[in-house]
């Protein structure tokens, strides 16, 4: 395999190269500080040893997934759905043989990361070397020095939040606080209970009445029970809410439209329109909770879900048929921020999969309101080249400081360190640019530098 060259990333012009060495060899070793992903909270509550290479790096990567269902693997031989392949080992081939349709995208980056410096393998994946590398990484993963919490300490994280459904009961979070020094906290996601069109919908409204002791059959115990379920998530360490809508609207209708409308859709009864308002109704109640209780909030906007009917009902969800979409966030946040959006409590983090928004409409509404942070690129952005675009558009507008800095936003807990070693890098090439341009002296480059790696994430995040 090709070792991982100690310049990647950098500018190709020497002068400006160097100063991006100088930089990022003063923040690469920062601790990770990862304020937003989706690492299972039982890695951290049981400390399991990882099966085997395919269930490490292929079947729950959807951006693996993705890319080879667009070269034509199915899905079953991918080890998902009805007749999955059963072999991990032929899952693995499946992955090695095809491993060159990965060549320039961040996903590559990631794994050729991962191989090297995490697992120490140093030959090249592909179809001959497919089974070598499988049990090679079997016999890394049967140490105890390969496990989940191992790898929190080989990695350097400092702190590693998890998403959370509303209704999680928290138990793996309990017994990781009880069994081991590690920070990992959760984080409130509510989708299963603010989405009408949310699989069981109706039931999980009645799950949030058992958990809570509220009559989830009023909006006013509606809300108390929303209310209850953030407090007990802050008890076990959350500081943020994290909320994923297929568009950022956002409503402030009177209690009255407000109940008359949780009415409808508690009943089943609401139309496609009536439930985008309810979705947007209670963005703007999270973030007056927010203005309560101080749980940071995150807005993720701009994805049409699930694009595929057919994958969605064989599948599930997460299968890489998630499609970027246009968002109107100017007229979509204007009824939360002219709710709230000036109150010094509420911290509201935004990200978006569109990226011509960026310098129109986010940069400029991030650089007035003192209630918003820009969070980093997203996604399918959050690549080099996505992350590089983002500091071009948006930082002339809302400069650093009301930027989130980084999270790595994966299920990939192999990725992680790879993924922050990509946005350092490329945010020590930006800087570096700065500098021989004369936008920035070396001086100030390097005190921005700590902040894009780690600060202004603890920051945003109140971590």
């Amino acid at each position: 395999m090709t070792r991982l060259n100690p310049d990647r990333l950098f500018p190709a012009d020497p002068a400006t190269r160097t100063v991006a060495r100088a930089l990022y060899d003063a923040v690469r070793d920062l601790p990770l500080v990862c304020p937003h992903g989706h690492t299972d909270p039982a890695w951290w509550g049981t400390d399991p040893a990882f099966a085997d290479a395919a269930q490490l790096f292929v079947t729950p990567d959807h951006y693996v997934v993705r890319m080879l269902v667009s070269q034509g693997v199915t899905f079953e031989e991918l080890g998902i759905g009805p007749g999955a392949e059963k072999d991990a080992r032929k899952v693995w081939r499946s992955f090695a043989e095809r491993y060159h349709l990965f060549l320039a995208t961040p996903s590559r980056l990631w794994i050729d990361h991962a191989l090297q410096e995490v697992l120490g393998i140093v030959e090249p994946l592909g179809g001959d070397t497919a089974d070598a590398i499988f049990d090679q990484i079997g016999d890394k993963l049967a140490q105890p020095e390969y496990r989940p919490r191992a790898l929190y300490d080989r990695f350097g994280i400092e702190v590693i939040a998890t998403t959370d459904s509303a209704l999680d009961d928290l138990a793996h979070h309990r017994a990781a606080a009880a069994e081991w020094h590690g920070r990992v906290v959760p984080t409130y996601r509510p989708d299963a209970v603010v989405d009408p069109d949310f699989e069981g919908f109706t039931d999980n409204l009645a799950t949030l009445a058992d958990l809570t002791g509220c009559d989830t059959g009023s909006w006013e115990g509606y809300l108390d029970a929303h209310r209850v379920r953030r407090a007990e998530f802050a008890r076990h360490g959350a500081t943020a809410t994290d909320h994923g809508h297929p568009t950022a609207r956002t409503a402030d209708l009177s209690p009255e439209d407000a109940a008359a409308l949780y009415a409808t859709v508690r009943q089943g009864k609401a139309t496609p329109a009536e439930a985008e308002t309810f979705r947007a109704q209670t963005l703007t109640e999270m973030a007056r909770m927010s203005c309560e209780d101080g749980l940071v909030m995150q807005l993720h906007a701009g994805s049409r879900r699930n694009h595929s009917d057919t994958v969605f009902r064989r599948y599930g969800r997460d299968r890489g048929f998630d499609i970027p979409t246009p968002t109107n966030w100017v007229d979509a946040l204007h009824p939360l921020l002219n709710a709230v959006g000036m109150d010094p409590r509420l911290r509201l983090i935004l990200f978006t999969l569109d990226e011509s928004v960026y310098a129109r409409e986010l940069a400029p509404l991030a650089g007035a309101y003192p209630s918003l942070r820009l969070g980093p690129p997203w996604w399918f952005h959050d690549s080099f080249e996505g992350m590089r675009r983002f500091r071009e558009a948006v930082t002339e507008t809302a400069g650093f400081w009301n930027t989130a800095g980084f999270n790595d936003d994966t299920r990939a807990l192999m990725s992680i360190p790879a993924r922050h070693d990509v946005a350092r890098r490329c945010d020590c090439a930006y800087l570096a640019d700065l500098v021989t341009t004369h936008r920035l002296t070396e001086a100030q480059a390097h005190q921005v530098a700590p902040l894009l790696a780690r600060d202004l994430a603890k920051e945003a995040y109140n971590l």
